[in-house]
């Protein structure tokens, strides 16, 4: 199942595989999916993925694949870096309503585990962004070896080597100039 261009990227109607027995499954993927992921985090490319929902005696386990980028800067020389994300999920959705009744089911037993919704839609974009919030690195690097900036002047040290004048030395501290510190113990 594709969805489509007027349609939530990240939710799916799921009840006909609610209504089949147990190991059966159903293939969805997505594209295009832009998400708010709170605080510093900016995507840079939506979301798309593919994931595999199986039907369980208890509801649903979600596997499958996630693919974005986060907009960041490097944590060592400030350039706007794109840091792309590769993520596998994997998540429990348990039903709100039993699908042969229509009665509620109580959400107190298991109040941590994703729920559907009351139309037994599977909403992705939460495990979604939960995913890229726990992948998104701490400090992002534009290269491994990032030289940083240069702690006197401020210039970019990955743009080559580059040289400071000898500051000016407070005259009560120019006598220490020529100290040379005794090597025999």
């Amino acid at each position: 199942m594709t969805v489509g261009p007027d349609e939530q990227p990240l939710l799916f109607n799921v009840a006909g595989l609610l209504g089949e027995p147990r190991g059966s499954f159903l293939d969805l993927s997505f594209a295009g999916a832009t998400i708010d992921l709170g605080g510093d985090l900016v995507l840079a490319e939506p979301v798309a993925g593919s994931v595999r929902a199986v039907r369980t005696n208890r509801g649903l386990v979600v596997t499958g694949h996630v693919s974005t980028a986060l907009a960041d800067t490097c944590g060592r020389c400030l350039v706007p870096v794109v840091v792309p994300l590769e993520l596998d999920l994997d998540e429990e959705f348990l039903p709100t309503l039993d699908i042969a009744t229509g009665q509620p089911l109580n959400r107190s037993l298991e109040p941590e585990v994703a729920r559907l919704t009351d139309h037994h839609e599977m909403d992705l974009e939460t495990p979604v962004r939960e995913a890229i919030q726990l992948a998104a690195p701490i400090v992002p690097l534009c290269r491994p070896d990032c030289r940083g900036l240069c702690p006197l002047c401020g210039a970019d040290r990955n743009l080559g080597p580059h040289s400071h004048p000898d500051a000016a030395l407070d005259p009560r501290l120019e006598a220490l100039r020529e100290f040379q510190p005794d090597t025999e113990a």
